[in-house]
This record gives structure tokens, sequence and C-alpha cells, in this order.
């Protein structure tokens, strides 16, 4: 309702290829920023530059392709199943809780919003196009 047919079909143009060595070196120096300014956050995004340094450096491609496809599926699973069996209904039935997950999706509603809007206002003020579809993909990496 927010885009129409003609936006949804913008095709974006690569500015610029990325070389080998910025992919590799982007999260080396992310991780290390991290660590510096917010330490609490490092062990959480050290596995996403670990993943992202294994399936760029090429080095480990097996094991890349291991953790990309089977791995995380299986990690998922006992994830949802250690999280469920420890999940009891009376104390997560409760208006607060219910409270919080309602909370949880305005905000993710509003935030797929805000960026497909985002997106239309800077195409207002921009030569080169941006597909509002891109501002609401962006939603999804937020926890």
């Amino acid at each position: 309702a927010l885009t129409t047919e003609t936006e949804r079909k913008i095709r974006m143009v690569q500015l610029r290829t990325v070389s080998k060595r910025e992919k590799i070196l982007f999260p080396v120096v992310l991780l290390l920023l991290v660590a510096l300014l917010l330490p609490d956050a490092a062990p959480l995004l050290g596995m996403f530059c670990f993943g992202n340094l294994m399936r760029e450096s090429g080095v480990v491609e097996r094991l890349s392709d291991t953790v990309q496809n089977g791995l995380i599926n299986i990690v998922t699973i006992f994830l949802g199943l250690s999280v469920g069996a420890k999940l009891v209904a009376d104390k997560f039935l409760q208006p607060q809780t219910l409270g919080i997950l309602l909370l949880g999706v305005i905000a993710f509603g509003i935030g797929t919003a805000a960026g497909v809007l985002m997106a239309k206002l800077l195409n207002l003020c921009s030569k080169n196009k941006i597909n509002p579809l891109i501002g609401s993909a962006g939603v999804s990496a937020v926890p």
C-alpha cells in the first residue's frame, strides 16, 4: 500500500565493485571498532563477523557451506526446542509479556513503513533511484 508497482520495479545499479581486500577487511575493522566502543556487543557481532570472514575469504569453503546451510538449521531447531521447553504458560501469558510482544509487532511495522517512506523520500532528491523495498528489508536484520 505504500509503494506503486513502478516503484517496486526500480532496478538499482551497483555503484562500484567491492574488492576482495575490502570484503575481508570489513569484518575485522568492524569487530575492532565494536570491541572498543561497545564491548558488551562484541561477542554477538563477533560471530557475525566470523561468519562473514569465513564466507569472503574462501579458505574454508566446506566449513562455510556447512555453517550457512545445515548447521544453522540444526542450531535454530535446538534453540527453539530449548526455549520452548523452558516456557511455562502461566509465566508467559501475562499482560506484561503480551504487551511487550504487541509493542514489538508495532515497532516492526513502523520500522518497515519508515524504511519504505525514507527510500521514497530519497528518490525525490536523488538522481539514482532506490527501490523502496530495500528500505523494508533492513528491518529483518534488527533483533
